[in-house]
């Protein structure tokens, strides 16, 4: 092994030691030592990881085996990497920004008797994920992808005191089994016709099998490469919170503010959009996935920017909005523009960071306050926080020479230009919600910052007895700042990320999609691109959203409930978020019971008390038994509904 090859694992196995120590030693090493040792660790993986990305730049691409586990016939079972421009961007954005947020934690969690428990947690969080992006082969993406469901399930549920908190985490652990079977069955219809897990060896066949055509009904053929890639992107929306399978992401603000900056900025809610990228040379070869994945992502980034600008809890702001974004790198997939899904990915983890730790930071100063409405005014007691996030709210609204400008602009230019089907409908919802997000990202600076402070209450100095709030410590506000940086300046690398060719063969494009390509001949420099910028539809509707916010919230602040008063039913709506969480809790708890019942009324007593009564109450009682099992909050419950999927998905491959 060269001393590179051996980085490539120190990578991952630098956060699982120091998860390993925190969790099973805390008691020993007491709380200084868990938040050093995972701190150091994410330190070493994150410079290991800096070494391994200059390496890839200078052309040093790997794709090989670690360790074989089971040979099965032809198919190998094995752990390895492939390490290549796009999974060498994500390690380092997954472990820079983990890093900042095992310091940020420090701060947040000092009080907190679960503290070093939850170290461990975010340690593995982060293992697994970096597992997942530099995976060779679907075995792996598969651990590492279940491996985040599992850390996500845990730290949802980290205050399982509170029953809010288990309702989430059991919401997210079922909403993503939905999207996990369909990935699952994905998998294993790559095993059927290609007879291997390895990528390499999966996307040299592509081509040849991109004809034929598989019975779901019979009489009714369908595209094999179709049912592939949208079985593996059911899975994506899983993950990636995408319409209708999103309704676990809000959910998921019941977590500590420090794990929803991971969910939300660089592990659970990445793994779709990257794996739908490394897919590419299968997606490229059936446009009705494409169109699938591009109305599906357009869907997701307007309906759920809308529903951000009526909540009033901070962290569900953004938490919406982290939908909307998701929405925004899914329609870039479809459009085949994956490395601008992909460099949207990236600026958006580092403004999305900055803003839930800015959140966490008034938060903080609020004494666990998240209502905007009992905010305002903050500007003079927190000025980092207030300045910090304000530049992320800057780079998420999409204002020239920030981050989050450039990947958006590209975005929706090169929707503009798609010949996929579909791309009109995605093209409007784009671009209605550049507004949107300006507004709802400038109300929660307004409303939390500006205007009259909110946050008096009975006691000392008239703020519910604490003082006044102050800034957060440097433990809090120095990752502010160093997620403020790349929020400002990530951007600037679009020339040669987009159009310079810089992903090469880890991302495949056909020629007839290749978007990039078109918008590469009209790029000029970033200079240009701001200049252009101001001529543009998205440029003054972000700035129509910025304005409309300071008029709402700063010069006439009696003029939102007035709105409010007449929208009457289309706020209901938004504020209902569409009648999901009531649609999936009648169809598959109250109205199931009700069919239940109608039916026993209804059949013959004796064969539904013998058969399906008796039976039926004992399965489901097995079945309620196997979920509050998994759902104890203890890793090896969990790991065995990991090794379940394991065992079907071997079944599956045996019995093809």
């Amino acid at each position: 092994m060269t001393g590179m090859q051996a980085l490539y694992l120190v990578v991952p196995l630098a956060p699982l030691a120091g998860a390993i120590v925190a969790g099973l030693f805390g008691r020993a090493i007491g709380r200084r030592g868990a938040h050093w040792i995972t701190i150091l660790g994410m330190l070493v993986s994150t410079v290991a990881a800096a070494v391994v990305f200059r390496g890839v730049l200078a052309g040093n691409v790997y794709d090989g085996p670690v360790y074989t586990w089971l040979v099965s016939g032809d198919i190998r079972f094995e752990i390895g990497f492939l390490i290549d421009r796009l999974s060498a961007t994500m390690m380092l954005v997954v472990a820079f920004v983990s890093l900042m947020v095992h310091i940020y934690t420090i701060g947040y969690m000092a009080d907190d008797p679960g503290y070093q428990r939850f170290f461990s947690y975010i340690s593995l969080f982060t293992f697994f994920m970096l597992m997942l992006v530099s995976a060779n082969n679907f075995l792996q993406l598969f651990f590492g992808w279940e491996g985040v469901g599992l850390m996500s399930y845990l730290l949802i549920g980290f205050w399982y005191e509170r029953p809010s908190a288990t309702y989430a985490q059991l919401k997210a652990f079922l909403v993503n089994r939905v999207g996990d079977l369909g990935f699952l069955l994905g998998i294993a219809l790559v095993v059927m016709h290609f007879g291997s897990l390895e990528y390499a060896t999966v996307f040299r066949g592509a081509p040849t099998l991109a004809g034929n055509t598989l019975e779901i009904l019979p009489g009714t053929a369908w595209s094999l490469m179709t049912v592939i890639c949208l079985l593996l992107f059911v899975g994506a929306m899983g993950k990636s919170a995408q319409f209708p399978l999103h309704v676990w992401l809000p959910d998921s603000m019941e977590g500590p503010t420090p794990i929803s900056a991971l969910i939300h900025a660089a592990t659970m809610v990445t793994a779709g959009i990257f794996m739908v990228a490394r897919m590419s040379p299968l997606f490229e070869l059936s446009e009705t996935a494409l169109s699938v994945v591009m109305v599906i992502g357009a869907i997701t980034a307007l309906f759920m920017a809308l529903v951000a600008i009526v909540q009033n809890d901070i962290k569900r702001v953004v938490a919406y909005s982290t939908l909307s974004q998701l929405g925004y790198m899914t329609v870039a997939l479809g459009a085949s523009a994956y490395a601008a899904g992909i460099f949207h990915l990236v600026t958006h983890a580092f403004f999305k960071a900055l803003l839930f730790l800015g959140a966490g930071s008034v938060i903080i100063a609020l004494h666990h306050q998240q209502d905007m409405r009992r905010m305002g005014g903050l500007r003079k007691y927190l000025p980092v926080t207030y300045w910090t996030l304000l530049v992320g709210a800057i780079a998420s609204a999409g204002i020239p020479g920030f981050s989050g400008f450039f990947s958006k602009d590209a975005i929706i230019e090169a929707v503009h230009l798609s010949p996929t089907p579909g791309a009109g409908f995605a093209y409007f919802c784009v671009l209605t919600t550049v507004f949107v997000t300006a507004l709802y990202t400038f109300r929660l600076v307004f409303m939390t910052f500006h205007g009259p402070e909110r946050f008096h209450g009975a006691g000392d100095d008239h703020h519910g007895g604490h003082g006044a709030p102050h800034e957060s410590p440097a433990v809090v506000t120095v990752p502010l700042i160093l997620l403020a940086i790349p929020s400002v300046c990530a951007g600037w690398v679009i020339g040669p990320v987009l159009f310079g060719g810089y992903f090469g063969g880890a991302i495949v494009t056909a020629p007839a999609h290749d978007v990039l390509a078109q918008m590469g001949r009209d790029f000029h420099g970033i200079g240009a691109m701001m200049v252009h910028a101001l001529r543009t539809a998205p440029f003054w509707l972000a700035f129509g959203g910025v304005a409309t916010a300071a008029y709402l919230y700063l010069l006439r602040p009696d003029l939102p409930g007035v709105i409010r008063e007449k929208a009457g039913f289309l706020y209901t709506i938004l504020e209902r978020k569409y009648g999901f969480d009531e649609a999936y809790q009648w169809l598959f708890g109250d109205g199931a019971v009700r069919a239940g019942t109608g039916l026993w009324k209804g059949g013959d007593m004796a064969v539904i008390d013998g058969v399906f009564v008796d039976g039926t109450a004992r399965a489901v009682n097995g079945f309620a038994q196997l979920i509050r099992f998994l759902q104890s909050g203890f890793i090896y419950h969990y790991a065995f509904a990991m090794i379940i999927g394991v065992l079907v998905l071997l079944t599956m491959i045996f019995i093809a």
